[in-house]
């Protein structure tokens, strides 16, 4: 029998991460309440990467046979010289179980938080959090109510964060990045990774023939954190003006680009206390740069609700934090690694394009071989 059921669970953050976890706490049979500030569910218009580690989540959740209707397999990796144009190397991605898929945010969150509904969770949208306990209490403008367990989804400047860690200060990577969608009919699904000294941008498309596009230079001068804030197409294209040409031309029909600062955070060091939990961004916030942001985030979803499922909640908190906190901060430092090796210039440049060269050539198999350890990880097994 499921340590879940009948208890009451309150999920903050009505995002990915949140609607998995408020999904998978449902299935295992617990009463689920969402809070999100929003007023409705919803999302920025940005693509984003489920690979086959988060696919395994979803699928575990029931979502598996609606995921053709809301996505694109994706077929390959290429990775590009940004200033010539010319592909370096294609990696397949079409052996890949389950299917890695390109996805519009919205449409993934279109898709969880319509499972969750039908699967009988309470949804409290435009609902500011005032204040969490890890005694299981949330306040809201209008009054107080306890649960038997609160999770923190809230994002990079989680409200539940703050309350089981010290203020920690976030600090600028010298990168900013900038994100936009732009029309392209029947493009490939291919993701395309052009690189250049000190930058580098990642295409890939959408359905209803759309391209998402992310673009990030390093620069002294900082720019906030969260992707919400409008910049003018000028000021990405001067960014790249000296790329090639057709890169050029595929940044010059970004019409609302949204531009970010990408700052690193530690990897919190206490994730529960009592009657309180975090997950995704509020516990380990990610650079974008091995696409593991959501796949992670689900990840933790499906890990907290199954071994609170399984285990008493003084022991199952414990449990979830020793499963997942070393495996984060190995994808972290990847996607630290690869923020690197994007934007390596003279020299180094040329060596590791003749090295990915010779790898796609020799054995392409090797680069996501070497991949092994995330992609074919699986939290529901």
């Amino acid at each position: 029998m499921s340590h879940l059921e009948h208890a009451s669970v309150a999920i903050i953050g009505g995002g990915i991460g949140g609607l998995a976890a408020a999904l998978a706490f449902s299935r295992f049979g617990a009463a689920v309440t969402v809070f999100e500030q929003a007023a409705e569910l919803c999302e920025v218009g940005a693509g984003i990467q489920i690979t086959p580690n988060g696919g395994r989540v979803l699928a575990a959740l029931g979502l598996d046979d609606r995921l053709d209707d809301v996505s694109l397999r994706a077929q390959a990796v290429q990775p590009r010289d940004a200033l010539t144009g010319r592909t370096i190397a294609r990696f397949d991605l079409t052996r890949q179980t389950p299917p890695y898929r390109f996805f519009h945010r919205a449409a993934l969150i279109d898709l969880l938080g319509g499972a969750c509904r039908a699967s009988g969770v309470t949804f409290n949208l435009g609902t500011r959090i005032k204040a969490v306990s890890p005694d299981g209490t949330v306040t809201v403008q209008d009054g107080t109510q306890t649960y038997d367990l609160v999770v923190g989804a809230d994002g990079l400047h989680s409200v539940a964060r703050g309350v089981l860690n010290a203020q920690d200060a976030p600090f600028f990577t010298g990168q900013v990045a900038w994100r936009g969608l732009i029309s392209a009919a029947n493009a490939d699904p291919v993701a395309h990774i052009w690189m250049a000294p000190g930058k580098h941008v990642v295409s890939y498309p959408l359905k209803d023939g759309l391209l998402n596009v992310v673009a990030v230079q390093e620069r002294a001068h900082w720019a906030a954190e969260g992707w919400h804030h409008a910049d003018t197409p000028e000021n990405l294209q001067a960014a790249f003006a000296d790329m090639g040409t057709e890169l050029r031309s595929l940044i010059a029909q970004v019409e609302r680009p949204r531009l970010w600062g990408l700052f690193r955070h530690p990897v919190a060091q206490n994730w529960y206390l009592n009657r309180l939990a975090v997950l995704g961004d509020a516990a380990h916030p990610t650079l974008p740069f091995l696409a593991q942001g959501a796949n992670l985030a689900l990840e933790d979803a499906w890990t907290l609700a199954a071994t609170c499922a399984a285990a008493p909640l003084d022991q199952a908190l414990p449990i979830y934090q020793s499963l997942r906190a070393p495996r984060v901060s190995r994808a972290i430092a990847a996607a630290n690694a690869n923020a690197r090796n994007y934007h390596l210039g003279g020299l180094q440049r040329r060596v590791a394009h003749a090295g990915l060269r010779t790898l796609g050539a020799v054995a392409p198999n090797a680069f996501l071989g070497r991949l092994g350890w995330l992609y074919d990880h699986d939290v529901t097994a």
